[in-house]
């Protein structure tokens, strides 16, 4: 097959990356696969690139994705990265495709949704009402409240010692300005960002969070994008506590919600435990690969 790689100028920057893309398309300019390349700038994820590669299925073995792939691999080595990271749904085409190419596996990743019609609302209020003793809940929508901001950003780094196996992902640096940013980037799309936090009461600073994005018309599937506590404060059930209360207001204030997603790492046992216990149910798995360069 005769086909062509043409770049891309990708309108989607972020503040914290910037993307390359290519089309590869056949003679008659039908297109026939893509590949993006998600460069990090933060400090500390400088070396990393992300690769999203799709080519249609009857396009298949034809070597348009390893002509996509070698593309991108040259620029993510032209940028001085360390590695570049993609993913694939187990039992998938990457599955075969990644590994062939030199990527290896890193992490493992399990999908799961709790199918809110199912929930038990008397159970679920009970773990709400269950008594935390040192500790109180706070929530809010969109973006974090001023005075709670300064120890919300502190609070990121419970983040830091998440299970990625052996992904060289690196580190995020958080501040007022970056959580502000997310919750603006989650508005700015139409989306609805509800948070809930466990508050030290010895000083009202934050000992862990959970977030949840929720579609704009609240309706589908909302999506849980972290749920973290800080490491001096393990140990005391304070994840199932703030997933809990997450999951009764989402109930309460989006009736239209069909369920709530959420992946963990295969070997975040803690998290996966929360998450069973809570009733989410195993939906696909999928595997992250690193290519070192």
């Amino acid at each position: 097959m005769s086909f062509h790689i043409t770049a891309l100028t990708d309108p989607a920057q972020g503040s914290h990356s910037r993307r390359l893309a290519w089309l590869a398309s056949d003679a008659d300019s039908i297109p026939l696969g893509t590949a993006f390349l998600r460069l990090f700038t933060d400090p500390g994820q400088e070396h990393l690139a992300e690769l999203t590669l799709g080519v249609h299925p009857v396009e298949r073995r034809a070597g348009v994705g390893s002509r996509l792939l070698e593309t991108a691999v040259a620029a993510a080595r032209d940028d001085a990265r360390r590695c570049v990271i993609a993913q694939a749904e187990a039992g998938s085409p990457g599955e075969r495709f990644l590994p062939a190419r030199g990527f290896r596996k890193v992490l493992t990743l399990r999908f799961a949704r709790l199918p809110l019609a199912d929930v038990d609302d008397a159970a679920l209020a009970a773990v709400v009402a269950h008594p935390h003793p040192g500790y109180r809940l706070a929530s809010w929508h969109g973006t974090v409240p001023d005075h709670l901001a300064p120890t919300f950003a502190v609070s990121r780094r419970a983040m830091d010692d998440m299970p990625m196996d052996d992904t060289d992902y690196g580190t995020m640096t958080w501040d007022v300005d970056r959580v502000r940013a997310v919750a603006k980037a989650v508005a700015d799309r139409g989306d609805h960002l509800h948070t809930v936090v466990a508050l030290d009461t010895r000083d009202d600073s934050i000992a862990g969070f959970t977030e949840l994005v929720v579609p704009g018309g609240g309706l589908g599937d909302g999506q849980h994008y972290g749920t973290a506590v800080l490491p001096e404060h393990r140990g005391h059930g304070l994840g199932r506590w703030m997933k809990a209360e997450s999951i009764r207001q989402a109930r309460a204030e989006h009736p239209g919600l069909g369920g709530l997603l959420t992946d963990t790492a295969d070997s975040n046992t803690p998290m996966r435990r929360v998450n069973d216990s809570l009733g989410y149910t195993p939906t696909h798995t999928t595997l992250q690969y690193q290519l070192d360069l």
